[in-house]
């Protein structure tokens, strides 16, 4: 479809939907085969009623259902029930179809309605068994009052199913009847749970770099794995918490535990006299340094890309893992505010989606009391009750991702009967998990589980063999055909996240935030809090989750002994009281931003592989630019600072572009592009989209060619020289052709800021051995820096004539860096013309990896935007209608409704709407009024 770069009058939209609507019909008669099923009837049948009169059994009273102009709810009842009840009948309204899909992701049951290609991915996700904790958490974990709250929201749901056949639910049903007669279970508390296990995964921390530290083991030595890992950069970065002090740390955590203690054993390690790849002022191998040096093998390797594949194969429902999963987080404390209160902005980056993943919503009780106890409205998940993100009557909060680092892979020694643990062979749990398949046969699986959680090697024939040339001590055990591997995760024990979001949904002041933070375990959030009371209000930050105390020496970097009882998590935690928090800090703002939580002296380990502290350090340049001399922010201070577009790389490479000689007078018109630039990333920068493709060629050249395929792009090849360990000596380091196998999002090197760390000490050493290259794309071998930044040059400027045309001056960002909106399911793997139909974009954007304005993109796979701001909110603390916020998307999950993609012209802007949240603002700016009544 055209870039969409104007907003339509209303008139217009709907004009356009209705021709949109004609379109999809003729197109799917002409020849889709699914023709003789569509109508225009069939397309508009699942549009939610939101006006006029409904009822809702189940219901004590009357619930008003209000709906802006861009068709946000905001619901009032009397009773909490009531509350929740209409909030599960709305949203199923606005966005069933997403709600199913995603509880069948997390149950592991999408074969059920996409048939016989989802066995693998659902077999992977039944190990993990989502589902099955979730269950757990409900009938053991969670409060009564959570537990009523999920069923009234459940009863909603169900209300708003009883008598609609799929087809009058969502047109994607129409096409699933069409293949193999889908029909519609009843939802249940339980599905709403599950999704939180969804969102912990996708926020998991470190995973994909322990997989890939042992991946790049094949290829580079222990020394250039820790420059590709470079610290935590504290002299230039700022860490969220500056000095915190943990009371008690040292002594028993408030689990009754002391940490885990030391032990012999031996893990995928780095070698012997090496400082690991630690990072953060911890380095791995300080202690107990149980790995010795050695080639792992091409076994090792295939059986951790195979690894990887499969943890690629798992839906990432909110983006892929890695440096581009974060957020934005501030809070400016009344004293630096034009308002005399807080001001709190967030933006969480997460996978383009469509529908967002993200729905706006207000929740309001006509009156507080004991039987109706919220007034909250903000950003929620469509098939969860409450609100996850926004403000109620009293604070506001803000999420970003922690990142620390909660889950593990452990070698297992496994035998017919079991596995070893110690000097013992234990017995595996075991269960078999049915999973049916649409249109064909049921396949059944076996898990096996260890005490440090599911073999997942279970899920590959190549993990069968994982470990077979693994790098282990001689203490460790025979490996015969090798060990399996298993996954420890925090999120594999019941937890109280769920009670967390309904206490943060009440607290009123900072006391009862950090109660309610106490209770979210998983995933681990960064969590900024504001409130308006007092002189300027208080301003606060609290670190929760569940972090588990590892054994010394173990940093959780590498795949550890899971024979070894001294590796084991147990049940010891970082104690809450322990993680890191602060109240109305004398600098008067908090910022966070993936970087570094807390300064190197904290005496917990949280994670050795941090966001390195781009974004964070250039927003805090921002506040104390504005606040210098006694300056206010203002609210709209705060959307500057969110679409700040500028370059941490660019304002450091750029000096040394300019200063390289150029022969070439096509690569010279290029470099000039770059002289006097400002290194802001504007979508019509000619020079912004010149360096981004410099930066591209310098990382393949410097870095990413030196990669083992494993990490490198699905399907481009190099010559490279042999590492295979099962050829003749003599052989070792001919020349072979080698292609590479990770899908372009999840390559590397992805450019992120990890990168930016790696390229800055470089760039003053201009013979280090990095700028070497030996010619293996058919170009002539460099030597130094700037013979490498020359062929980056040269390479970028054919790559844009290729892409954008010859003439440099029509040249922008945007047109390369590109925003595609895809509809789940089906706008990804349905027909081509439903693809094109459901589907939306693109859209030029300014942003870019690691700017604030995070539109990220992988350098090595291209530069489509692969990560985005999903959302934008800045609350005006204290005067609530004053805050304004923004969705990707739009609140209706309805391909062809005028709420299907509405807001996303506004938000690839950098505009903001009106957030009204008091019943006069509401009641201004209500557009639609439905009334559900008993």
């Amino acid at each position: 479809m055209p870039a969409n770069t104007t907003v339509s009058s209303p008139k217009k939209k709907g004009r356009r939907a209705r021709l949109l609507v004609i379109a999809l019909v003729l197109a799917l008669v002409a020849g889709v085969g699914y023709g003789a099923y569509w109508s225009v009837s069939t397309v508009r049948a699942p549009f939610p009623q939101t006006t006029g009169t409904l009822r809702l059994d189940g219901l004590s009273g009357p619930v008003d259902v209000k709906r802006d102009g861009h068709g946000v709810p905001q619901v009032y009842a009397s009773t909490d029930e009531d509350l929740f009840r209409a909030q599960g009948y709305v949203q199923a309204q606005d966005r069933f179809w997403e709600m199913d899909v995603r509880r069948h992701t997390t149950a592991g049951r999408l074969s059920e309605m996409l048939g016989k290609d989802m066995v693998d991915t659902d077999a992977f996700l039944r190990t993990l068994g989502w589902h099955r904790v979730a269950q757990e958490e409900y009938d053991k974990v969670l409060s009564e009052e959570t537990k009523r709250n999920l069923r009234a929201y459940a009863e909603g749901v169900n209300a708003y199913l009883k008598g609609r056949a799929p087809r009058d639910v969502s047109v994607e049903y129409s096409a699933l009847a069409f293949s193999h007669g889908y029909e519609i279970e009843p939802w249940t508390p339980v599905d709403s749970i599950a999704w939180l296990k969804a969102m912990a995964w996708d926020l998991r921390g470190n995973m994909q770099d322990e997989i890939d530290r042992s991946l790049m083991t094949s290829r580079l030595t222990p020394r250039q794995i820790r420059d590709l890992y470079p610290d935590y950069p504290y002299e230039t970065h700022r860490p969220i918490v500056e000095g915190f002090k943990a009371p008690g740390a040292g002594e028993d955590g408030e689990d009754g535990e002391d940490a885990a203690g030391g032990g012999e054993g031996g893990g995928l390690r780095n070698g012997a006299g090496d400082p690991g790849t630690g990072r953060g002022g911890r380095e791995s191998g300080t202690g107990r340094n149980p790995g010795t040096a050695g080639d792992p093998g091409t076994g090792l390797q295939s059986q951790l890309a195979a690894l990887s594949e499969a943890l690629d194969s798992v839906p990432a429902l909110l983006g892929p893992n890695g440096d581009g999963i974060g957020s934005n987080s501030w809070v400016v404390s009344g004293r630096h505010t034009t308002t005399g209160k807080p001001l709190l902005a967030n933006d969480p980056h997460l996978a383009p989606q469509l529908p967002s993943v993200w729905y706006q919503m207000g929740l309001h009780c006509r009156a507080v009391s004991d039987k109706c106890r919220y007034d909250v409205a903000g950003y929620t998940f469509a098939g969860m009750p409450g609100v996850v993100i926004g403000h109620n009557q009293d604070i506001a909060w803000g999420f970003t991702n922690l990142g620390a680092d909660v889950t593990d892979l452990y070698l297992q020694k496994v035998t017919d009967r079991g596995y070893l643990r110690g000097t013992k062979e234990v017995p595996f749990e075991t269960r078999e998990e049915v999973i049916r398949v649409a249109g064909g046969s049921s396949r059944t699986i076996t898990v096996r589980t260890t005490n440090n959680g599911p073999l997942i090697s279970d899920r590959s024939g190549e993990l069968e063999k994982v470990g077979q040339k693994a790098p282990v001590t001689n203490s460790a055990p025979d490996r015969a055909d090798g060990y399996a591997v298993s996954l420890r995760w925090t999120a594999l024990d019941p937890g109280k996240s769920m009670d967390a979001v309904f206490k943060l949904n009440r607290a009123r002041d900072f006391k009862e935030f950090r109660a309610a933070a106490r209770d979210f375990e998983v995933p681990s959030q960064n969590l900024v809090y504001a409130d308006a009371k007092g002189a300027e209000g208080n301003i606060g930050y609290q670190a929760p989750g569940k972090i588990p105390v590892r054994a010394e020496g173990h940093d959780g970097t590498l795949p550890a002994p899971g024979w070894d009882p001294a590796y084991d998590w147990e049940k010891t935690y970082v104690p809450f009281d322990e993680l890191p928090y602060e109240e109305n800090p004398e600098r008067g703002y908090i910022v966070t931003a993936n970087q570094a939580v807390v300064g190197e002296d904290y005496p917990h380990h949280l994670t050795a592989d941090w966001g390195y502290g781009s974004r964070s350090q250039r927003i805090n340049d921002l506040i104390e630019a504005k606040t210098k001399d006694g300056g206010k922010i203002s609210t709209d201070d705060m959307r500057t600072m969110q679409t700040d577009n500028g370059s941490e790389i660019a304002k450091l490479l750029t000096p040394l572009l300019l200063k390289v000689d150029v022969s070439d007078p096509h690569v010279r018109e290029a470099q000039r592009l770059l002289e006097g630039w400002d290194y802001t990333q504007e979508a019509d920068s000619p020079a912004a989209a010149y360096f981004n493709a410099v930066w591209r060629n310098v990382l393949k050249l410097a870095f990413g060619d030196k990669l083992p395929k494993e990490l490198r792009v699905e399907g481009e090849c190099l010559n490279v020289p042999s590492v295979d360990p099962t050829v003749p000596d003599d052989q070792r380091g001919r020349l072979v052709r080698e292609c590479g196998r990770r899908a372009a999002d999840k390559a590397q090197p992805d450019g992120g800021d990890r990168w930016y760390e790696v390229v800055r000490p470089l760039l003053e050493d201009e013979d280090n051995a990095w700028w070497h290259t030996s010619g293996n794309r058919l170009d002539a071998p460099t030597k130094t820096r700037d013979q490498l930044l020359a062929r980056a040059m040269e390479g970028a400027r054919w790559e844009l004539t290729a892409q954008l045309g010859k003439d440099v001056s029509t040249w922008s960002w945007g047109r390369l860096h590109q925003l595609n909106l895809r509809n789940q399911t089906l706008g990804t793997g349905g027909p081509g013309i439903v693809r094109y139909l459901l589907n939306r974009g693109p859209w030029n954007l300014s942003g870019g990896e690691a700017a604030v304005n995070a539109t990220g993109w992988n350098a090595a796979g291209g530069y489509g935007v692969v990560w985005v701001p999903s959302m934008r909110m800045v609350v005006t603390v204290g005067d609530w209608d004053r805050s304004r916020w923004i969705n990707l998307t739009g609140a209706s999950g309805h391909a062809y409704h005028p709420h299907y993609t509405d807001q996303t012209d506004k938000w690839a802007r950098g505009e903001l709407l009106d957030w009204p949240f008091s019943d006069g603002a509401v009641d201004a700016a209500k557009v639609d009024h439905l009334v559900l009544k008993p």
